[in-house]
């Protein structure tokens, strides 16, 4: 099996090199890249998911549909497509770029820092859209009305990630209206 490898970034989001994932996550994580999904179906519900309680970083935080880090080359939408198959089961998606800028840093209770630059995008499914669970990725997967969504960020069981990002989406108004914020302000490591 091949080592999942992160890209590493500078200042100015500029690719610098790769590293292996799971050797690069701990109290001083370098900045890298990743990014963040909202799966939100033509009822407008949003798909909220809790990692897997084996995950080492988070484990059991509720959170938004899927999240993960773009491989070496990869662009945003290979990359989301990817994660959304592996972790979910979903495929033929219409994705949208809704936060391109979106970046953070957060402290797990273990001290392992997250540092990244997270651009946040919504894939658009119809209503009744299966869901296949990847259990080593995921615990818990469930199609949530946009006012739960908001009621998570307030609560202590929401990945820090996901309380910056409802930050930031709630003024967009409900998940089917958030505007397409298009892709030039992606950092320069990652196209679409």
């Amino acid at each position: 099996m091949a080592v999942e490898e992160i890209v590493l970034l500078n200042a100015d989001d500029e690719a610098v090199g790769t590293a292996p994932k799971a050797a690069s996550h701990h109290r001083d994580t370098p900045y890298h890249l990743a990014f963040s999904c909202y799966v939100v179906d033509t009822e407008g519900r949003v798909l909220i998911t809790r990692r897997a309680l084996s995950k080492r970083t988070f484990p059991g935080v509720w959170t938004g549909s899927c999240c993960g880090h773009p491989g070496p080359g990869e662009g945003l939408r290979d990359a989301v497509l990817r994660r959304l198959q592996d972790e979910l089961g979903i495929s033929g998606v219409s994705l949208t770029s809704v936060l391109p800028a979106f970046q953070y840093r957060a402290v797990a209770e273990d001290g392992t820092l997250e540092n990244e630059r997270c651009p946040v995008v919504r894939a658009d499914v119809p209503a009744g859209t299966p869901v296949r669970r990847n259990p080593d990725e995921v615990e818990d997967a469930e199609w949530w009305t946009w006012r739960q969504c908001l009621d998570l960020a307030a609560r202590p069981e929401a990945s820090p990630w996901y309380r910056l990002q409802l930050a930031e989406l709630a003024p967009l108004g409900e998940p089917h209206e958030w505007p397409d914020a298009g892709t030039a302000t992606l950092p320069p490591a990652l196209g679409w």
